[in-house]
């Protein structure tokens, strides 16, 4: 009677599944570390270690997270898990915006939906509104981010809008006022007419738009020169509405103009026969054919220095416009486009601002908050440059018209252009010269300290040095203040005869302890009189309710968090955002920190790139091509979507689809089965199976050799912040260097040899190396996943029940060994040469298992030499080999980049052993066992009785 071996044979046992179904076991696993508590558990268990601290940038409380915000935030979940398991404390405090802009807008479009002026509702009650909407969305987006498996100090975030932190930012604001570099002044900043106050850069996008350009004349009034007598110089600008406020004209001193007198003009022109016009040179040929010019002469040739002291009169001079425009010398003047001369409204641009404070020209003011003209303006009050809902008014339109009805108007056109938009309502913007307080770049010595800083800073990558030190070497002062209703108040008292602000630090700090325990709400809630105390008297001041400009509060998140929080540390061990944020919160961090402290707040600064679409679009609803985090978790799982993040070059911008999703999933199904391989290949495995490193075979050594130089990679990854190469090696271990080889060669000493073999036992030891290295390894990326695998091993109740408590396993030195490595290099290439072989037997259904084949491979004598103690039949999977030096026979197998190898399949002789299928002579020779092998009779006879 024949036996049935199947139950012989130690086939791999684990109840860890090949199918994942993530979206279920994720959220089980998330209760498991809230019930106990992982994250109060790692800082108990880490104390006293060297910390690492990663200050999280606030995003604003305002929706529902989007992919973008899955990034950031799963690349900084990395970093910290990464650097708690190298043995460090890293605490990651999660933090929200929950001031300023987006969320009042919500409120107000609440408001504006019910036909009510949000100005109308009582302050207090509509800051009230506007809090209860943070913190709404708040916990909605904590779900969001911790369904991720971003770990953190969940029950203890920040927030900009709790009473302590709100107290900590005037605080930061009144160290500006004492220390001098906090000042009100009137410049021309960026301004929203649909939300009614300044916009800083960060706040700022550019879209095209489409402006109406005009050409106009100014005829000269007094001449510098005799050339000019009669003419008029032509401006050329894209913004009509400005014209109003037009006090000057800048022309290029180092540029060449002339005087064209017109000879004839087609049909339609605005330019007259016999009229003289000015006009660089340059730009002479482009302005005749605009306006319609078909012959002029040039009468004259100027250079821009012989413009000085020429005055012009206003184009609507006699109509309430009656004031010299004077000619002056501007550097930014340029032949690049236009008439080469620049029209000059000083409340309107920052060019036009400095050239009128430099010849001390008035700054009129034209135009109000809300986009109108003030009611002085003369023939324009009330008209509108934008409609309240961004939208271009009739202002263009009446200024240009009458314009042309005084004859003034020499050609208009459309141009298409980058403008600026604001972020949030979309809508154009205009540049409004306003009282604003501003922080000075140059008081203190600002701007040359965060030049410093930016050179202490470690930047990853580094071109991000280059980038915020380009904007800090330019940058204008700090505008601070808003005209908003929701935030920190710029809290101080003007005095109403000197104009200056009252600089008493008992003031100062009465006011920051009452925001302490009231919230800033206080200011307008209390009598000021409250806050002056008996030293002064409310009546002799001007209490200021502008709102500080929400970049200054996240950038003073290092005071109230990093400084006030006792797990924490001052500076930041690392700001990690995307690249936008040079001119956002590192930017602002950087200043206010500099400012106040004379460092940056941080000793590096990690950045990222946006997420676009397969096809490297920006996502949009209208190209449906949105990708939600939420959905990617629903169907996939978080982990797909923290193995495609550091599986992606984020240094550069990042793609993300259908298609890249499902190459994520099969990417995460070979690891998956890689973990779950060791962990069937480990049943029941015990500490007494366990073999020293010198008793095992080379196969093993060169496996446990390949783990200390990985463990350099991942090592030197993190230290790097390059998640994406160290994933990489990491991959590829599992797929190339462990599923294609080493598990593939192994596979028959563990499901054959005997349980007490030096080789199963050196094999099930390294696997045990294997399983416990590469957890920790792709624990901080596959976070869920290496949680389910060390608890389908080890259990929950262990001494370490969760694979997050772990740290990096410290790897022996003595397991490296650079010439078994490059030994086994040899074996590997020798392997394919003869694995390519059997492949094309296969193919020509030759064969249909390796084991069927008993192939000479012939070698130089150096390869065999290489080949020395290695059983390749084993390696190759052959029920034999027979290796033969000497020069490749014709009609062998070979690969061009293993020169010197060449393999002829042949059968191999023998019977097949119907427990481990190698075909050999032997079997058959037991009379015991007469359809075994000796190894595999050997086997059976030792079989432990479990097995049996």
């Amino acid at each position: 009677m024949t036996r049935d071996y199947k139950s012989t044979v130690f086939l791999p046992r684990t109840d860890f599944p090949m199918r994942a179904g993530l979206p279920a076991k994720e959220p089980e696993l998330l209760r498991r570390w809230a019930e106990q508590g992982l994250h109060d558990r790692l800082r108990e268990q880490s104390a006293g270690r060297e910390k690492f601290i990663l200050h999280d940038g606030p995003p604003y409380a305002n929706g529902n997270i989007h992919v973008g915000h899955a990034v950031n935030k799963i690349l900084k979940d990395v970093v910290s898990r990464s650097q708690q398991m190298l043995g460090k404390d890293s605490v990651y405090v999660p933090g929200w915006d929950c001031h300023g802009l987006p969320i009042e807008w919500k409120i107000e479009e609440k408001y504006r939906a019910a036909g009510q002026d949000k100005d109308q509702v009582p302050i207090l009650r509509f800051r009230a509104e506007c809090r209860q909407f943070a913190q709404e969305w708040v916990d909605i987006q904590a779900e969001e981010f911790q369904r991720l498996g971003v770990l953190g100090d969940w029950s203890h975030p920040y927030m900009t809008m709790t009473f302590p932190a709100e107290a900590t930012i005037v605080r930061e604001i009144h160290k500006f006022l004492m220390n001098g570099g906090l000042y009100k002044g009137a410049k021309p900043v960026m301004w929203s007419v649909v939300e009614k106050t300044a916009l800083a850069e960060a706040e700022v996008e550019y879209h095209d738009h489409t402006s109406t350009t005009v050409w106009v004349r100014f005829p000269v009034s007094a001449a510098a020169t005799p050339e000019l007598d009669d003419a008029s110089v032509v401006i050329w600008t894209t913004t009509p509405w400005t014209l109003p406020g037009n006090r000057a004209i800048g022309y290029g001193p180092d540029m060449e103009y002339g005087v064209f007198k017109v000879a004839a003009v087609a049909e339609g022109s605005g330019a007259r026969v016999g009229e003289r016009l000015v006009v660089a040179t340059a730009l002479a040929d482009d302005l005749a054919k605009t306006a319609g010019i078909t012959e002029w002469r040039q009468l004259y040739t100027l250079p821009g220095a012989r413009l000085a002291d020429t005055r012009c009169a206003h184009p609507l001079h006699g109509q309430g416009y009656d004031f010299p425009v004077p000619l002056l010398p501007g550097d930014f003047v340029t032949a690049d486009a236009g008439t080469g001369f620049v029209h000059i409204a000083p409340g309107h641009g920052e060019d036009d601002f400095d050239l009128g404070r430099k010849h001390g020209i008035q700054v009129p003011q034209t135009v109000d908050d809300d986009g109108t003209y003030y009611p002085h303006v003369p023939l324009f009050a009330g008209k509108r440059v934008y409609t309240p809902a961004g939208k271009p008014g009739d202002a263009n339109g009446a200024v240009i018209s009458a314009i042309a009805h005084a004859g003034g108007l020499l050609a208009k056109g459309k141009l298409v252009h980058s403008y600026p938009h604001s972020w949030r309502s979309k809508a154009p913007l205009i540049f409004r010269t306003t009282p604003q307080w501003f922080i000075s770049m140059e008081t203190n010595g600002l701007r040359q300290v965060a030049l410093k800083a930016i050179d202490d800073t470690r930047w990853v990558p580094t071109q991000g040095r280059n980038r915020i030190a380009s904007m800090i070497e330019n940058r204008p002062d700090w505008c601070i203040s808003r005209q908003r209703a929701w935030g920190v108040p710029i809290a101080l008292f003007i005095d109403k005869k000197t104009g200056e602000p009252l600089k008493d630090q008992a003031v100062l700090d009465r006011i920051a302890d009452t925001f302490q325990t009231e919230g800033s709400d206080a200011w307008f809630a209390r009598d000021p009189q409250f806050f002056l105390g008996d030293a002064y008297a409310a009546a002799d001041y001007d209490q200021v309710f502008d709102i500080v400009d929400v970049w200054f509060e996240s950038g003073s998140t290092h005071s109230f968090v990093l400084e006030a929080r006792p797990d924490l540390q001052w500076p930041a061990s690392l700001y990690l955002e995307g690249s936008d944020q040079h001119r956002g919160w590192f930017h602002s961090s950087l200043l206010e920190s500099c400012g106040t402290r004379g460092r940056a707040p941080y000793d590096a600064v990690l950045t990222h790139g946006f997420v676009l679409d397969e096809q490297g679009r920006k996502m949009s609803k209208s190209l449906k091509n949105v990708t939600a985090p939420q959905e990617v978790v629903d169907k996939y799982g978080a982990d797909i979507l923290r193995l495609w993040v550091v599986g992606s070059d984020y240094s550069e911008d990042l793609r993300i689809g259908p298609e890249i999703l499902k190459f994520q999933a099969d990417l995460y199904r070979r690891l998956r089965n890689t973990l779950r391989y060791l962990l069937g290949a480990l049943a029941d495995f015990s500490e007494e199976e366990r073999i020293d490193v010198s008793e095992m075979p080379e196969l093993e050594r060169w496996v446990l050799h390949r783990l200390t130089e990985l463990d350099e990679t991942v090592r030197q990854g993190i230290h790097d912040y390059d998640f994406h190469s160290l994933f990489t090696a990491l991959h590829n271990f599992c797929a190339v260097d462990l599923s294609a080889f080493y598990f593939d060669v192994r596979k028959d000493s563990l499901y054959c040899d005997r349980p007490d073999s030096v080789r199963r036992r050196s094999v099930r030891t390294v696997l045990d190396q294997l399983f416990s290295c590469l957890t920790a390894w792709l624990a901080p990326v596959l976070c869920f996943t290496t949680e389910e695998a060390w608890l389908s091993r080890h259990g929950g109740d262990g001494p370490v029940p969760s694979v997050h408590l772990r740290t990096f396993v410290d790897i022996p030195r003595e397991w490296s060994a650079p010439g078994l490595a490059e030994k086994w290099e040899v074996v590997r290439d020798v392997r394919r040469v003869v694995t390519g072989a059997l492949e094309l037997e296969r193919a020509n259904k030759r064969i249909g298992s390796s084991l069927q084949s008993a192939p000479v491979v012939t070698v130089t004598p150096e390869l065999h030499a290489a080949l020395e103690g290695v059983d390749l039949a084993e390696v190759a999977i052959t029920s034999a080999i027979r290796v033969v030096d000497g020069p490749v026979p014709d009609g062998a197998f070979t690969l061009e980049d293993v020169p010197g190898v060449g393999v002829i399949p042949e059968p191999a002789a023998g019977d097949k052993c119907e427990r481990c299928w190698r075909v050999l002579p032997e079997v058959g020779t037991d009379a015991a066992h007469p359809t075994l092998c000796h190894r595999c009779a050997d086997a059976v006879e030792h079989m432990p009785e479990a097995a049996e």
